[in-house]
């Protein structure tokens, strides 16, 4: 392939971002990060960069964007070159990504300054900007042609570069997988941990910000431990440690199999695009969205299971493909001076007229505040809390989690489209909370909002053996167990494309239901074979996407669980590496190895302080 004429300028790589910030998160469905003017409807400051021209001449403008709210087109924003402002305003272009011309400019040899002029504060968003010369339009597939095109006027390489040769890769940098990178560090193991954002934590991060619930422990109160932003402390611990690499903004890509085993994955990164391929004796998928296992073929399972598959009680009668969808955290305060907000017709015909702000993000590790309500507020979400009185005071709580969409969606396809769709919900309530009551709310405005969703429910791993609802609730006692987990189950439950098209659940927004069954408060046990892959040899797996059914899943998801997964994968990773063997030859040959290596790791305590468990959960052998 010839080298195509013009330049291409990647906004992620843009000098200097001015108040835009980069997105990354859709990187799979829309083919480039991206840089967003999240400027909670104020106009943020201007994007800017320096390019060089090798040639006088004109050359044809064209900026790839996004109307996001269509056709309001919200997100709008003006291109400057060498300080002259085109007419065209961008992200008014209709939906979904494409490029947008702006007709021509004359450039002359040496340097020329572009600025993206955010026009709305309302998340308009620019993916690149090409500068023609042939009267080529750029290419807006997302595919491999696409790909070589853009590497081409970058200058980068079409094959990933060597990326380094370790024990153990983890994939996902979450709280599962900072305790697996860790422990197998400190074990010896040369480790690498591959993230797609730019801090650690996951849904625990300072972008997010949820509580680690679930199992308690030395080890996650090590890395969980927060600075004065909200930044965990996972990345300066494994940072210290010699024999661990950390790659932020890497994106798993691909995966290369040898048989039943992984070789290799490439990633890209986030900001330059540079591949990069990193070989290994063990991998670990911590992702939260078990990618690795998609990407390689691993055996998964989806949705919700009918009851009659294992039977759960709180399993629907039918399977379907019903998950926890995505969560936006947000945060409002009262200013010492009115606030204007602008017009958002289209946020309130999402949120319609509902005007109930509470559940919001206290601070980092602190969720389900209260805010601002105004109007009737109709909302009235059915509880399905325990029976017992003690539990009285979770059916009067402002639930962060009753703000959740995509359920009955692709979360691997849907993921800005769901992550729009809340952000429109939350801008619509809160326009509506200042237009119902202007007085006493003239003073309100937002103080912060996440543009990283926390993420739900994706596909789930299938081991050697699946972790049911019976198995939480009694307490199982596994020949293989491993690690002890602690906590409730805790289901979501959407409304029913039927039930909205009946026009029952008119926001849909918000959770009809939520279980929270809090059982006897007693630990129960995770067995090893719920932590390996079903059918990749040298595969594992910590976090919400074990081999569990949905209903069990709603109780292993929780952060602190995962720490207690990857603890115990990262030590078995070690000895399969020592032993020459795999995880199921692990458990064959070396299980009682494994299990006191494990017993000495995860010294642990019970989640909800107020209620301790009546007996210490001891593992029973053999």
């Amino acid at each position: 392939m010839s080298k195509p004429v013009g330049i291409l300028v990647e906004a992620e790589d843009f000098a200097s971002y001015g108040g835009w910030v980069l997105d990354s998160q859709f990187e799979a469905q829309m083919g480039s990060p991206y840089l967003l003017a999240h400027g909670l409807g104020r106009p943020v400051a201007d994007a800017t960069t320096t390019i060089a021209v090798a040639e006088t001449g004109d050359y044809e403008v064209w900026v790839r964007t996004r109307d996001w709210a269509a056709p309001h087109a919200p997100g709008r924003f003006a291109l400057s070159v060498n300080g002259t402002t085109l007419s065209t305003e961008f992200g008014a272009n209709g939906d979904g990504w494409a490029w947008q011309s702006a007709g021509t400019v004359l450039l002359t040899k040496g340097e020329a300054r572009l600025a993206l002029h955010d026009l709305t504060g309302f998340d308009g968003r620019c993916d690149a900007i090409y500068l023609g010369r042939d009267g080529t339009v750029p290419p807006n597939a997302v595919d491999e042609d696409s790909r070589r095109w853009r590497r081409a006027l970058r200058g980068l390489p079409d094959r990933p570069v060597d990326g380094g040769d370790f024990d153990v890769v983890v994939v996902g940098g979450g709280v599962a997988g900072c305790a697996a990178a860790l422990t197998a560090a400190r074990l010896g193991q040369r480790v690498a941990l591959i993230h797609d954002r730019p801090v650690l934590g996951g849904n625990a991060s300072k972008e997010i910000g949820l509580m680690p619930r679930g199992a308690q422990g030395a080890l996650l109160h090590e890395l969980a431990q927060r600075t004065a932003d909200g930044d965990l402390a996972a990345l300066s611990l494994l940072e210290a440690e010699p024999t661990a690499s950390v790659f932020l903004e890497h994106r798993i890509v691909a995966a290369a199999r040898e048989g039943d085993r992984i070789v290799s994955v490439d990633a890209v990164e986030a900001r330059g695009g540079r591949e990069r391929r990193f070989t290994g004796r063990m991998f670990i998928d911590t992702s939260g969205v078990a990618m690795l296992g998609v990407l390689a073929g691993a055996e998964t399972m989806f949705g919700r299971e009918a009851r009659a598959a294992f039977d759960e009680g709180y399993a629907p009668e039918a399977a379907d493909d019903m998950h926890h969808g995505n969560t936006l955290f947000f945060r409002t305060r009262m200013a010492d001076h009115p606030v204007p907000f602008p017009d958002v017709p289209w946020a309130t015909e999402v949120s319609k007229d509902y005007a109930n702000l509470s559940g919001q993000l206290v601070t980092s590790g602190q969720e389900n505040g209260p805010g601002p309500m105004a109007g009737a507020n109709p909302d009235n979400p059915t509880f399905q809390f325990s029976a017992d009185p003690t539990q009285a005071w979770m059916n009067q709580f402002p639930a962060t989690h009753y703000w959740e969409y995509g359920q009955w969606l692709d979360p691997y396809t849907s993921g800005e489209l769901v992550r729009d769709y809340l952000m429109r919900a939350l801008y619509g309530t809160f326009s509506n909370v200042k237009a119902l009551e202007p007085e006493a709310y003239a003073n309100l405005e937002f103080d912060w909002m996440a543009f990283v969703a926390a993420q739900g429910e994706f596909r789930r791993y299938r081991g050697d053996y699946v972790l049911t609802e019976n198995d939480v609730r009694n307490q199982t006692r596994f020949n293989d167990l491993l690690v002890a987990n602690d906590g409730f189950f805790c289901i979501h439950c959407a409304w029913a494309p039927e039930e909205l098209a009946r026009g029952e659940g008119k926001y849909d927004f918000r959770l009809k239901d939520w279980i929270m069954d809090v059982r006897d408060q007693q630990p129960y046990g995770i067995p090893f074979r719920c932590l390996y892959s079903a059918n990749i040899d040298n595969l594992m797996m910590a976090g919400k996407h074990i081999s569990v059914t949905h209903v069990a899943g709603s109780s292993v998801k929780l952060m602190g669980n995962g720490a207690q997964h990857g603890i115990a994968v990262a030590a078995a990773a070690f000895l399969c590496n020592q032993h020459g063997t795999t995880p199921r030859g692990l458990l064959d040959d070396h299980f009682e190895k494994l299990r006191t290596l494990v017993d000495g790791l995860t010294g642990h305590d019970h989640d909800m302080t107020s209620h301790p468990p009546t007996r210490r959960f001891v593992a029973v052998p053999g």
